[in-house]
Order: structure tokens, then sequence, then C-alpha cells
């Protein structure tokens, strides 16, 4: 499912308009996006958490030429998904 299809379910569940539908949807993501930038960790019951996992400097190569680059430290999101949803997906 992309977020179109997500943004059309949404419409005929919600009996609503796709225009409204979008809106839902973008503002539910530009929240958790908000939320991971500022560092604070999205737990949905049922469905799973969202979290920055940090890593840190190394050196690496770069593939065509060889040559020796550093990679600087980044915040990565990392999803755990939760029991609920595990089971539901093991059971099909």
């Amino acid at each position: 499912m992309n977020k179109s299809e997500l943004i059309e379910q949404l419409a005929v569940r919600a009996n609503i308009t796709k225009k409204k539908a979008e809106l839902v949807v973008n503002l539910i993501f530009d929240s958790m996006s908000d939320a991971l930038v500022q560092g604070e960790r999205i737990e949905i019951r049922g469905f799973g958490s969202l979290v920055n996992k940090h890593y840190g400097a190394y050196s690496g190569r770069n593939p065509r030429t060889g040559e020796v680059i550093s990679v600087p430290e980044k915040r990565l999101p990392f999803f755990k998904v939760g029991k609920e949803l595990r089971e539901r997906v093991d059971k099909r």
C-alpha cells in the first residue's frame, strides 16, 4: 500500500472527500516526522514504535574508486514492529 491508496481507503471508510483524507494523512505524517526530528519516540500500540538510532562516524570506501572516505555520524529512524501486528502478519 502506498500513500495514495491509504488516502483513498481513508476517504471511503470515513465517508469524507479525498482532499480531506489527504489533509489528515499529511498531518499525521508531518506530526510523526516532527516528533522524530525532535528526538521523540513514537509508539502506536498494537502496531509498533519508531525511534531514532544513533550511528557513530566511521571510515568507509568509495566503491568506484576505492578511496577511503569519512562517513559522519548520523541518526536514522528505526521501526520496531509491535506484538499484535507481528502475530496478525504471521497468521497469514
